[in-house]
């Protein structure tokens, strides 16, 4: 979860009459907790120095933490950071689909950097057995892309 989601959902419990706000997200869970101060004769609550807000990432269940097993086969990683797009124009079909087989050297996606269209071509011969990107989506140097038998 980014800073600024965060710092939103902070202030948004401050704000509120909510004392704990848990959220859950496929990178983890955050958790917010706020600890209003003691009421005194003096006066309410909201007569008090602010509240105390405290989140902390909280860990992940058993099942979501488990190592999915590594792919077998050739993982065809990204060289460089980009956007990954399976198909050289938004209404072509893509180069590839699970089954496809491939040679060394085929263009088998596009990662755009800067502008520029970078055809990233299959590294070893074999069928496609795994697209691990979605279209259009961001990519960092040596993601896995695509698993190759």
């Amino acid at each position: 979860m980014d800073l600024r989601k965060l710092k939103t959902l902070i202030d948004l419990v401050s704000e509120s009459n909510i004392s704990e706000l848990e959220i859950a997200e496929a990178d983890g869970k955050v958790r917010i907790v706020k600890a209003s101060a003691q009421a005194s004769p003096s006066g309410p609550p909201a007569a008090h120095a602010a509240s105390t807000i405290v989140a902390a990432p909280i860990e992940r269940a058993p099942a979501e933490s488990a190592v999915p097993p590594a792919p077998t086969g050739n993982v065809v990683k990204s060289p460089m950071v980009g956007t990954f797009y399976r198909s050289a124009s938004p209404g072509s079909d893509p180069f590839i689909e699970i089954g496809s087989t491939v040679k060394v050297g085929d263009p088998i996606c596009i990662i755009e950097a800067m502008k520029i269209m970078n055809e990233i071509e299959a590294d070893a011969a074999g069928t496609i057995r795994e697209i691990l990107c979605e279209n259009g989506q961001a990519v960092e140097f040596g993601q896995p892309l695509f698993v190759i038998e």
